[in-house]
């Protein structure tokens, strides 16, 4: 009777443990698709079996044991921080590159054609004019084609900011999340094998991957601490520490929660890719376009300088003026000249057009670093085309890898629902024979306590 006893409280505790196996492929069939979701198992131990000592064997559950792979995480992780930093390039260079366009009937290289075409005009009839402010507003075309060309990456270095302000709110949610994570896995143990808090906390991690570069280290309680650039922390323990985003300067400056400046921390993801064309990207396009307005105004105005005007003085006007080197793309305008002070002549010859030839092969010539200031501003269109470009070409490429790398993860560690439907097929096969078993043993008992005669 002890036997039998034992065989049918083994089976019967076998059945629970099965309970827990079609819970765990229940909980993969349904969270196939959930985001940072992996493949769980459970697993199942088997009892030492031997009546002679009063072991009776059996089956217990063992841990929960969890497919994710570290190794493939980080690689998502440090794909996404490039592809983060790609996507973001590749949308604001896209914005600059057609304030550079050659073509463009409104920009500064068709304004330059048409100011020194109209000198050439000019010079068929120096007098005239018509001639005269053709040539003032031709000039005033150039000013309002740099103006508007500064004021365009102006406006994206303003569009940035709003941006990056974005990126860090997005950093100081995510690591707050992470840090409410923590706290559950600190607060209680068995939450540690709970694949929805793992799957929460994985998709947050490779979410703030796109955002920002950081270092992981992972504690013995099951929690994560978060370093910025592996420096500045973000997440201790249960602690969040958010970042903030200094935009009262010129340039852009990050900042810890102690206010220390951590810019040089931020180097990938979206903000990495912020900070940069904030500080560096477009300021360095910007002052190229301040050395182009600023040599091609003090040029001009030199050469109307050596000449005479209409009624045979010394000008005494120019033609061009700006605020500062520093600013002249954006403030360059037409001074008030009028047409009878543009010095067309030269002073041995009044009346002539000398100067105005000498100003209409200025088109032609290395005025600014060896080249025409056609061709330096089509050197720095060509510049920021090809960075545009090459920012397309990363898109692609880490776009690529990120899908390959999770197409990776997913064959190793994600839910593949035709391996769950064998397994639970297996394990249901294995659940209605202890079901018969325990009938098998539950019919022997009651036979075995019929048999046995009544006391009296």
């Amino acid at each position: 009777m002890g036997n039998i006893s034992t065989s049918l409280l083994n089976a019967t505790n076998t059945l629970e443990v099965f309970g827990r196996v079609f819970n765990t492929i229940q909980n993969n069939i349904g969270n196939a698709n959930t985001p940072g979701y992996v493949r769980q198992e459970q697993s199942l131990e088997a009892l030492p079996f031997d009546p002679s000592v009063g072991l009776a064997g059996g089956v217990i559950p063992g841990p929960l044991l969890s497919a994710r792979n570290e190794y493939l995480e980080q690689n998502i992780r440090n794909q996404q921080e490039l592809l983060g930093a790609a996507q973001q390039k590749s949308q604001d260079l896209g914005q600059v590159a057609p304030l550079f366009d050659l073509t463009s009937s409104y920009g500064v290289s068709s304004a330059f054609n048409k100011f020194f075409d109209s000198f050439s005009q000019l010079a068929v009839n120096p007098n005239d004019s018509v001639a005269r402010q053709s040539v003032i507003d031709a000039a005033g075309q150039v000013a309002q084609s740099f103006n508007r060309t500064a004021v365009g990456i102006s406006q994206i270095s303003t569009n940035l900011d709003n941006q990056t302000r974005d990126a860090v709110a997005s950093v100081n949610r995510l690591t707050a999340q992470i840090a409410s994570i923590n706290t559950q896995y600190r607060q209680n143990a068995a939450a540690r094998q709970d694949a929805g808090l793992d799957a929460q906390l994985h998709a947050a991690l490779e979410e703030l991957s796109g955002v920002a570069n950081y270092s992981l280290i992972k504690t013995a309680d099951g929690a994560v601490n978060v370093y910025l650039g592996g420096q500045a922390p973000l997440v201790i323990g249960n602690q969040a520490y958010a970042l903030q985003a200094d935009l009262s300067g010129p340039t852009t400056v990050i900042r810890d929660s102690q206010g220390n400046d951590v810019t040089s921390q931020v180097t990938r993801g979206s903000l990495g890719a912020l900070v940069q064309e904030k500080n560096t990207t477009l300021p360095g396009y910007l002052s190229q376009l301040n050395q182009l307005a600023t040599s091609f105004a003090d040029t001009v105005n030199h050469q109307l300088s050596l000449g005479v005007d209409k009624n045979g003085a010394v000008p005494t006007v120019n033609l061009f003026q700006y605020n500062l080197p520093s600013n002249a793309a954006s403030t360059i305008s037409v001074t008030g000249i009028t047409p009878d002070q543009i010095a067309a002549a030269l002073p041995a010859a009044p009346g002539g057009n000398g100067n105005a030839l000498a100003i209409h092969q200025l088109a032609d010539a290395p005025a600014i670093g060896g080249f025409t200031f056609t061709q330096f501003f089509g050197n720095l269109g060509a510049t920021i085309g090809r960075d545009s470009a090459s920012a397309q070409q990363d898109l692609a490429q880490y776009q690529d890898a990120v899908t390959q790398s999770h197409a990776v993860r997913q064959q190793q560690t994600g839910v593949s629902l035709d391996q769950e439907a064998a397994r639970l097929l297996q394990f249901q096969q294995a659940y209605q024979a202890i079901g018969k078993l325990v009938t098998v043993l539950d019919g022997l008992t009651s036979s075995v306590i019929n048999i046995i005669p009544p006391t009296g």
